[in-house]
């Protein structure tokens, strides 16, 4: 896939403090609690509840979010599409892994199990 270079840096730029409200209401929506927001945000980053408000207390943007996370390992595991994007076919390191919270997010949304949405090696 070819991302824009414009598209990228929107991303970059993009704080989590502005985006997390968005995560929770879609889940929150859909019967999902923040609890299980959490869950599978740190599996994915790392931080825990301490941490994560940290980063949004900073209004960290999304390079700065992710730089300082500690990406989980079964990270890649994670494909499909969304918000239009074939995820493994992105290139660009930090829109990847962006793509990787939002698929997260869409799956506890759609009622996905918290096993079956923390991927581990088969």
């Amino acid at each position: 896939m070819k991302d824009t270079t414009a598209h990228d840096e929107r991303l970059a730029k993009m704080t989590f403090a502005y985006v997390y409200p968005f995560y929770l209401a879609k889940i929150e929506k859909k019967g999902r609690t923040e609890d299980e927001l959490l869950k599978v945000i740190e599996w994915l980053t790392g931080f825990d509840k301490e941490k994560l408000q940290e980063q949004i207390d900073k209004n960290v943007t999304f390079e700065s979010f992710f730089n300082s996370a500690k990406l989980n390992p079964n990270a890649g595991l994670i494909t499909g599409s969304i918000c239009g994007y074939r995820i493994e076919e992105i290139d660009n390191p930090l829109t990847k892994q962006v793509r990787y919270l939002d698929k997260l997010v869409d799956e506890l949304a759609k009622g996905k199990k918290i096993e079956k949405i923390v991927r581990a090696e088969k």
